[in-house]
């Protein structure tokens, strides 16, 4: 009897899930928005939740067959949340730019007490966010960090150790990364931390060290750091002078910083320096490395334009190497580190000349790497052409057809750093050396489907020679 019981209750539940997965599943039909058919209990997700394909291949397959119904936008569910993917630019560039009153917020669990790396500026919220972007961004330009990290003279040093391992492609580390832009609410509900407490000890640590000091013996440095410890102290800040860390000049301010919410902003522009610049630096020598002749011209301006400046690295002398910059657009084009952008909807919008209503709390995925591989915007999208990025072609193009920073307000803060960061590198290994594929690297590149970035499965080899 205690078994016909249980099986009883074990159907029941199973039926009433079934039920529920078929309500939710009709979200987007109920709108009139087309949605392909989604598969209990994945919905559309399949093969990112089995771990088939990174999260920014599914999101260009789902884009792809939008775009293939000549449809404006979809509808995507993972599990069973409905996600509003646009795949039309004009409606790309209302989200991000024009009516961006609607979407201030990023897809992202925010916990200043039980996961205090969450509180960064990237995942932010409302006012909060908009009081801080204004406060760093005159200022945020190519600048020190402020914390010694070693890691070219020490391969083995903690910071790498740390950001190597926030990048872990664990199973464990994969899903959480996964969840943190489709449920965030999980870990606010079931008190998980979306970074790993070994991390955050490390990162908490070293920045109230570091706090300690310099507030101690009053250091003054014109990095990262002073600036973020100005704001925590409510000093006055001024773009062309380093200005006092704590004094006689503090001010009213409606925004300052915790302890918590200092370690955040060091951990994110850590983490934007060691992941995204080095992906792209990566793929760009990866490309260059398979098309020899592109990398002599671009060998050849370095060395043109380093002699017009006594053979330095300027931050001029970057700026002149025109053949760089288009090799950096267009490795960003093919390989964006970070392939769908996020936004919430924070206050009710129609989409323009339809019906389709998104309440606030409604989740839009920008599929950045379907749109950037779109032949309709870059005939033979697979091929590696700098070109693409010449004045003239650009004037051509759709402003929203290339984003891997994002757009409007919330594009990335630290957009010129990373870009100048990426160039610099190139200058240094390519000045003096020659790169060819090594056969350690498997071609063609295959994406590894736990990573959240775009990164590839067994690194990228090269061999180097001296020139």
């Amino acid at each position: 009897m205690a078994i016909i019981t249980v099986l009883g209750l074990v159907t029941a539940l199973v039926v009433c899930l079934g039920l529920l997965f078929k309500v939710c599943f009709t979200y987007w039909k109920r709108k009139g928005v087309y949605s392909p058919t989604p598969e209990i209990p994945f919905g559309n997700a399949r093969e990112v939740i089995l771990q088939r394909e990174d999260f920014g291949t599914g999101l260009r397959n789902f884009y792809n067959v939008v775009k293939g119904k000549g449809k404006k936008f979809g509808g995507y569910y993972f599990f069973m949340r409905p996600i509003f993917v646009p795949a039309d630019l004009d409606l790309v560039k209302r989200i991000m730019i024009t009516d961006f009153v609607h979407f201030t917020d990023h897809v992202l669990h925010v916990d200043e007490e039980y996961d205090p790396l969450s509180t960064h500026l990237f995942a932010m919220k409302g006012a909060r966010w908009k009081q801080l972007r204004i406060k760093l961004t005159p200022t945020f330009n190519p600048c020190a960090f402020g914390l010694e990290c070693n890691s070219l003279k020490n391969p083995d040093s903690e910071f790498r150790h740390y950001g190597k391992k926030f990048f872990d492609t664990s199973l464990r580390d994969s899903i959480i990364r996964l969840l943190t832009v489709t449920l965030p609410e999980f870990f606010t509900i079931f008190r998980v931390r979306s970074h790993r407490k070994d991390v955050t000890d490390f990162f908490m640590n070293v920045v109230q060290q570091t706090v300690r000091h310099r507030e101690t013996n009053n250091v003054i440095r014109p990095d990262f750091m002073h600036l973020l410890l100005q704001i925590k102290n409510n000093v006055k800040i001024t773009e062309n002078d380093v200005g006092d860390l704590k004094n006689g000049t503090a001010v009213e301010s409606e925004v300052s910083l915790t302890l918590p919410e200092l370690a955040a902003q060091c951990f994110v522009f850590f983490l934007a320096g060691f992941e995204t610049s080095s992906t792209a630096t990566t793929f760009c020598m990866y490309e260059l490395a398979i098309n020899p002749k592109l990398q002599d011209a671009v060998r050849e301006e370095i060395g043109t334009v380093l002699a017009r400046h006594n053979g330095k690295i300027t931050y001029n002398a970057i700026l002149e190497m025109t053949l760089i910059d288009k090799c950096v657009n267009e490795t960003l084009r093919k390989y964006p580190p970070v392939p769908v952008h996020t936004r919430e909807c924070t206050k009710t919008y129609t989409i323009p000349n339809t019906d389709v209503v998104l309440k606030k709390g409604s989740f839009i995925f920008i599929p950045v790497y379907g749109i950037q591989m779109d032949p309709d915007y870059y005939p033979d999208p697979e091929k590696f052409d700098p070109e693409r990025f010449s004045d003239e072609n650009k004037a051509k193009r759709h402003a929203s057809a290339w984003t891997p920073f994002g757009d409007g307000p919330r594009a990335c803060i630290g957009l010129r750093f990373g870009m100048m960061q990426t160039k610099v590198a190139l200058a240094v290994l390519l000045k003096n050396c020659k790169f060819a594929l090594n056969s350690k690297t498997e071609t063609p590149l295959k994406m590894d489907p736990r990573s959240f970035v775009l990164s590839t499965l067994g690194g990228v080899w090269l061999t180097a020679t001296k020139v």
